[in-house]
């Protein structure tokens, strides 16, 4: 119950809004992260500068804490398992070791019947004299662990740049897919509690520059039966991985309108980001609720909304214009407070409310162009 003190691996932007519901809902929370100035740390009630794999500060978390959660994935399986010895940690360590991983993630996926774009395993170079991999170009190849926001990504067309690729990736485990002739991209976060209750978010669509997400329309401009399948395909990966917690399932929409899933994100998710200023619960109450052991909350939208990420690049010369965003009172400017402005980095994002998606849509991209005025970065 409110009071208690929850328990954060992780201290990123994700973990920041994490620790503001938590706040709102009057928990306390310490947050464990190794970089001293992470914007979670910066507003939790506690917070442990150290190694995710220390002994000695799991422990310490672990006593201290009625429940754990985490805000990404690349959290070692190994410590959850012990964290579990303590309190209740949601996600647990097998989802989180499936989905940290590409190769076990797509194994998963394809052993348990869900569909997925044609893919092969490459874990050492000999296998790239041994295998034909020409039925995969054109492709992408990803970096099996550690890859996010485009990184450890590489499109190849040949075999040649497959061989050059894979040596650019430091020779490390591999995913090769096949690109395919997508529609659009989309998003379904799910919700699932201890005692099996399940609450859907409204489906995203989403747009990409150079793998980062740029925006997300919600409700995504799909047909209702795509979105309901999409929604019933992300309840069956989160029954199918026993999963308690919030969970992100990313798909991709063919010519034929066939669904095929991208990847999973075993908490909270950017897409999701919207849900703070337009649905009845945010994905990070949610978040708070599944871990806490509560009733979930309604996913209901009382607004159509557009999603704009800010990225480091704004920051060339200058802090933003923020008046460029605030001028509307319809719209919500979400600034993460990270202490350096990089190319390519997450520093906030802003939420267009509007009754339709197309109105909203229309007033994101005219503050996306006024903050950032070359018309390139725009979609």
């Amino acid at each position: 119950m409110p009071g208690a003190m929850l328990g954060l691996l992780g201290g990123g932007q994700l973990g920041r809004m994490f620790v503001m519901a938590a706040h709102s809902m009057g928990y306390r929370v310490t947050v464990l992260d190794p970089s001293i100035d992470c914007p979670a740390g910066c507003i939790a009630d506690r917070f442990i500068c150290a190694d995710y794999t220390d002994r000695n500060t799991l422990h310490e978390l672990g006593s201290t804490c009625a429940g754990i959660t985490t805000e990404f994935e690349n959290i070692p399986a190994e410590s959850l398992r012990i964290l579990a010895e303590y309190c209740f940690v949601s996600p647990d360590a097998r989802c989180v070791s499936i989905t940290q991983d590409r190769i076990l993630e797509k194994q998963f996926l394809v052993a348990n019947g869900f569909s997925v774009a044609p893919f092969l395993v490459i874990q050492n170079p000999d296998e790239l004299s041994i295998t034909q991999y020409s039925d995969l170009f054109p492709g992408i190849l990803k970096v099996s662990r550690f890859g996010y926001d485009g990184k450890g990504q590489i499109r190849v067309n040949t075999q040649a740049e497959l061989n050059t690729a894979f040596a650019d990736l430091n020779n490390k485990s591999c995913v090769l897919e096949r690109l395919m002739p997508l529609v659009c991209e989309i998003s379904v976060i799910v919700a699932r509690g201890v005692d099996d209750e399940l609450r859907l978010f409204p489906v995203a669509e989403n747009q990409h520059d150079h793998g980062i997400l740029d925006i997300s329309i919600i409700p995504a401009r799909i047909s209702r039966d795509i979105a309901q399948k999409a929604q019933e395909i992300a309840i069956r990966v989160a029954e199918k991985l026993n999963y308690r917690g919030v969970l992100c399932v990313e798909f991709f929409i063919l010519e034929n309108d066939q669904l095929l899933i991208n990847e999973i994100a075993p908490r909270p998710h950017n897409s999701g980001h919207y849900t703070i200023d337009a649905c009845i619960t945010s994905q990070f109450e949610q978040q708070v609720r599944t871990l806490c052991g509560i009733p979930l909350g309604s996913t209901s939208m009382h607004s159509a909304a557009v999603m704009v990420n800010l990225l480091g690049d704004l920051w060339q010369k200058n802090e933003p214009n923020w008046k460029q965003v605030l001028q509307y009172s319809s719209t919500k400017l979400h600034l993460y407070g990270k202490r350096e402005a990089r190319p390519r980095r997450k520093m906030g994002h802003y939420t267009v409310l509007d009754t339709t998606t197309e109105t909203a849509l229309q007033q994101a991209l005219k503050i996306k162009h006024s903050l950032n005025p070359n018309p390139s970065l725009d979609n």
